[in-house]
C-alpha cells in the first residue's frame, strides 16, 4: 500500500484556508501551476481588460475630437499647444502613474481598481461641468489619468498572469477595447457637439454614462492568479538589464512620435478644409483601424516574437508618420488615417507584450510593465505640446510630421538593438 508523505501533499489538501494560503509570503507559485492560456477565467479577465480600455484609453484616444473642439469654443484664447498639455498631461499620467499601480497590483492584488473606477467616473461627469484652462487640465488631466491608471495596469499584469504562449495575442485583444473606444467615442461626441444641439456638458455625461456598465464589469472581473509579492515595491535592479532598459527607451522614442496623429489629425484636416465633423471622424477611422493593428500582430507576436514585431511596428509607424503631408484630399486622408491606425497599433501592444519577455515571475509582470510605461508616459507627455508649438511656429504641419516620424524609426531600431541581449540573440524570435 503506497503513502503519501506529508511534504508531497498538494496545497489543496492542506488544512490551510486558501486565502491565508494565497496571501502568504513564503507561497511557491509553481504550486499554482502554468498559466491556463485559456478557459473561461482566464477570458473573463481578458474582457474585464478590453472593458476598461474601452473606457479609458478609448476616451482618451477621442481627444483629437475635443482639442478641435476646445480651441474654437471654450478655449479659443488659448494656443494650441497649451490645450495640448490637456490631453498630453492625461496620457502621461495614464501611463507613468504604472509604476505605482503596477506594484500596487503585484502587492495587493485586484481590489485596488475598485476605488479607481468611482474616480475614473467622477472624472468624467466633472469635465462635463469645466469652463476654464484650469479646470479642464485638472479634471480631464490629473484625475483621469491618475485613476485610469490604477484601472488598467492591474488589468494588464492580471491578463499575463492567465497567459503565456498566447500572451501577446491576449494583451492585443485587451488593447483594441481602446480602438473600439475610440471609435465610438470620436464618433458620438462629434455627432453631438457638430451636427445636434446637445450642449458640451451633455455630450460629455453621456459618455460617463456609456463608460459606467463598461468600469463596473471590470471591477468584478478581473482578478489575479498568482499570489502578492510582498518583496521590494519598486525593482529597480530591473534597469540594470540592458534589454530591458533598451526596450524602455525604444518605447519612449516610438512614444514620442505615435501620440502625433491622435491629437493633430483632426486640426490638420480642418486646415486643409475639411468639414470639421469629418474631420473628427478621422480619429475614429484612425482608432478602427488601430483595433486590427493591435491583435493581428498579437497572434502574429506569439509566433515570430515580440520584440520582433514591436520593432517592425514602429518602424512603419514612422514611415507612415512621414508622409502626413502629402495627404491632402479627403479621400487620401481616410487612407491616411488607416494606414496610421494599424501600425502605431502595434506599438502599445506589442510593446507591453515585450515587457513580458524580461521576467520569469508572473508576480513581477505589474511592476516591470509599470515602471517601463511610466518612462514611456514622460514622451506622451512632452510630444503633443512640442508638436502644438511647432504648429504655431511655422504655420505648417511638416516639421511636426518629420521630428515625430523620425522618432518613431529610431524607437524601432533600439528595439532590434534591445533583442542582442536576449537570449536567442539578434536573430532569434523573442
Amino acid at each position: 500500500m503506497s503513502t503519501t508523505s506529508p511534504e508531497k501533499v498538494p496545497d489543496s489538501d492542506l488544512d490551510i484556508p486558501p486565502k491565508e494560503a494565497a496571501n502568504s509570503a513564503d507561497v511557491d507559485i509553481d504550486t499554482f501551476g502554468p498559466a491556463p492560456d485559456g478557459g473561461l477565467r482566464a477570458w473573463l479577465v481578458a474582457a474585464g481588460g478590453a472593458s476598461i480600455t474601452f473606457a479609458c484609453m478609448g476616451f482618451t484616444n477621442s481627444f483629437g475630437v475635443f482639442q478641435e473642439y476646445y480651441t474654437t469654443h471654450q478655449l479659443s484664447s488659448v494656443s494650441p499647444d497649451k490645450v495640448a498639455w490637456i490631453g498630453s498631461l492625461s496620457v502621461f499620467l495614464q501611463f507613468s502613474g504604472g509604476a505605482f499601480s503596477g506594484p500596487l497590483f503585484d502587492r495587493y492584488g485586484a481590489w485596488i481598481i475598485r476605488p479607481a473606477a468611482i474616480l475614473y467616473l467622477l472624472s468624467i461627469m466633472l469635465t462635463s461641468l469645466c469652463t476654464q484652462y484650469w479646470h479642464f487640465m485638472l479634471c480631464q488631466g490629473v484625475l483621469m489619468g491618475l485613476s485610469g491608471s490604477v484601472l488598467q495596469f492591474p488589468t494588464f499584469a492580471a491578463v499575463s498572469q492567465y497567459f503565456d504562449k498566447r500572451r501577446a495575442a491576449a494583451l492585443g485583444i485587451v488593447i483594441s477595447g481602446s480602438s473600439v473606444g475610440g471609435v465610438v467615442f470620436p464618433v458620438a461626441l462629434s455627432k453631438m457637439l457638430n451636427s445636434s444641439q446637445i450642449s458640451f456638458g451633455w455630450a460629455v455625461r453621456i459618455m460617463g454614462f456609456v463608460s459606467t456598465p463598461m468600469v463596473l464589469f471590470t471591477c468584478v472581473a478581473v482578478t489575479a492568479r498568482l499570489p502578492p509579492r510582498k518583496t521590494q515595491f519598486f525593482l529597480p535592479a530591473a534597469f540594470r538589464d540592458v534589454k530591458y532598459s533598451l526596450l524602455v527607451a525604444a518605447l519612449f522614442f516610438s512614444f514620442l512620435g505615435m501620440m502625433t496623429p491622435l491629437f493633430f489629425l483632426p486640426t490638420y484636416a480642418v486646415a486643409r478644409g475639411v468639414d470639421p465633423a469629418l474631420a473628427s471622424y478621422l480619429v475614429a477611422i484612425l482608432n478602427g483601424a488601430s483595433t486590427f493593428g493591435r491583435i493581428i500582430p498579437g497572434v502574429l507576436a506569439d509566433k515570430y516574437g515580440k520584440f520582433n514585431v514591436f520593432a517592425i511596428g514602429s518602424l512603419c509607424t514612422g514611415v507612415v508618420v512621414l508622409c502626413l503631408t502629402p495627404a491632402k484630399s479627403t479621400a487620401g486622408l481616410v487612407v491616411y488615417a488607416i494606414a496610421i491606425g494599424f501600425s502605431s497599433g502595434t506599438i502599445v501592444s506589442g510593446g507591453s507584450a515585450a515587457f513580458t519577455v524580461c521576467t520569469d515571475d508572473g508576480r513581477n509582470l505589474g511592476t516591470y510593465l509599470g515602471m517601463g510605461m511610466a518612462v514611456g508616459a514622460v514622451a506622451a507627455l512632452i510630444g503633443p505640446p512640442l508638436n502644438g508649438a511647432l504648429v504655431e511656429r511655422y504655420s505648417g504641419f511638416l516639421e511636426l510630421s518629420v521630428l515625430s516620424g523620425v522618432m518613431c524609426l529610431v524607437g524601432g531600431v533600439v528595439a532590434f538593438v534591445a533583442k542582442g541581449w536576449t537570449d536567442k540573440g539578434f536573430w532569434g524570435r523573442v
